[in-house]
């Protein structure tokens, strides 16, 4: 076997592209990072995403131990407690989540920008933008050149798509493999958090994630995004030395304009929404959202009328249909590229996250000549294709992301609603179901089969 540490191409700067990128800068091997947006700070508005113990853990893996403090650092308040609510604000289940004293046994709030920038730390000479992938060549000599709209090319010897969800390489790579409408759409917007926001929600509200299980099939979430740093990107008083260290040391939060917040997301069926909701943007995005909520509590529709017009964004939810295996070559896949799943708790992050530690995993071996390219490519397929597919399914199959669901049903969705009521109402009320729940908040996304 040859011990030449492979060179990789990696197609997209995403969450999971860069992790992988860390990974195998840290092991020595050669990699290149070809994303499609200019600058740094393109492409994300901030959304939070919920990195769980297996995202941290593939994190704590593949970062330099200094950067991966930073992550930690750069983290919002981690939430204390998973709350359902009602349309009117009314309780109906809380659980006090884990306490965030543990690196990664814990849930931890992330901005989606802030991530980014935290990725993107040291690897100005690995990231290259403004190139957008077109096409790929696998070559005789084993090889594999990627070509890009601006008539430059890069060869190496395995190219990863890490694109996302319309990934131009699964395109040509696996034609048969596809992405279907989930059949539902959210509006996700974002409240600047200020002392009048903060009073419109009562204190477990603001310190949890909450699920707004509203009549007639509209859904919700609502989270809190609280940071270390101020509007104006000081650092607040009171924060720990050791985290003040490592900010005042990170170019990062020069890039990232992300600050305390509110997201609130609506979602329903594809039904509910006009033909026309994908072309909407700004204050008409936000008028539509309040108008298919006329009838929840006025302090959640103040919140999104306050909603930063800048930021509301409709987002038609995809799901990956399953794809039999494939016979492993110079080109592999990771994340929504290959898994594209609904948005619900984070599962998509944490899986991509996942994916690209065990790559990285694979490839060092290839690196030190243990296993040939292609094999480490085909063990790691062997194992990512089931999980990934599997957590796919999941979460189709939780908290009204699949359009589906019986909760939008004319009739029978009333039954619906009270039956998940109720099953949160009781698993809360009753201590070894709510540990038991707790346990699942963590363990779901993506854990080890």
């Amino acid at each position: 076997m040859s011990s030449r540490p492979p060179h990789v191409l990696i197609i997209g700067a995403g969450t999971g592209g860069l992790c992988l990128a860390h990974g195998l800068r840290r092991a020595g091997i050669s990699v290149a990072v070809y994303e499609r947006y200019r600058t740094r700070g393109e492409g994300l508005l901030g959304y939070r995403v919920g990195i769980g113990p297996t995202g941290s853990r593939a994190l704590r893996e593949c970062l330099p131990p200094a950067l991966f403090d930073v992550y930690l650092a750069t983290c919002a308040r981690s939430p204390r407690y998973f709350n359902v609510i009602t349309q009117g604000m009314r309780r109906t289940a809380s659980f006090t989540l884990r306490p965030d004293t543990d690196p990664v046994d814990t849930e931890r709030s992330v901005a989606r920008m802030t991530l980014r920038q935290v990725l993107l730390t040291g690897m100005e000479d690995v990231v290259h933008f403004d190139k957008t992938f077109t096409r790929y060549d696998q070559r005789d000599d084993g090889t594999v050149t990627a070509h890009f709209a601006d008539g430059s090319t890069a060869t190496g010897d395995l190219l990863v798509a890490a694109d996302g969800t319309h990934s131009a390489v699964r395109r040509q790579y696996l034609p048969h493999a596809v992405t279907r409408d989930a059949g539902t759409i959210n509006i996700a917007t974002r409240i600047p958090l200020t002392p009048h926001t903060r009073e419109l929600l009562p204190q477990r509200i603001a310190q949890g994630i909450s699920l707004i299980f509203g009549t007639g099939g509209m859904m919700g979430v609502l989270h809190v995004m609280e940071f270390k740093w101020d509007r104006d990107g000081s650092l607040k008083p009171g924060v720990d030395p050791t985290d003040a260290e490592l900010l005042r040391g990170w170019p990062g939060l020069r890039h990232d304009n992300t600050r305390d917040n509110i997201n609130l997301v609506v979602w329903s069926t594809a039904r509910r929404f006009p033909a026309d909701v994908m072309q909407r943007r700004g204050e008409e995005l936000i008028l539509l959202a309040l108008r298919l909520t006329r009838n929840w509590h006025p302090h959640l529709r103040e919140l999104l009328a306050r909603g930063d017009p800048g930021s509301a964004l409709p987002i038609k939810v995809a799901t990956s249909e399953p794809v039999p295996p494939w016979k492993s070559s110079t080109v592999t896949l990771l994340g929504d590229a290959i898994h594209t799943m609904t948005p619900g708790r984070g599962v998509g992050a944490n899986t991509a996250l996942r994916d690209a530690a065990l790559l990285c995993r694979q490839l060092r071996q290839a690196a030190t000549g243990d296993k040939t390219l292609l094999q480490a490519v085909a063990d790691y397929e062997a194992a990512m294709v089931p999980y990934g597919f599997a957590r796919v399914a999941d979460s189709l199959n939780r908290s009204g992301t699949n359009g589906d669901d019986r909760m939008y049903k004319p009739v029978v969705g009333r039954l619906a609603l009270l039956g998940a009521r109720g099953y949160f109402g009781v698993t809360s009320r009753v201590p070894r179901l709510a540990r038991r729940f707790v346990d699942d908040f963590y363990s779901y996304r993506g854990e080890e089969d």
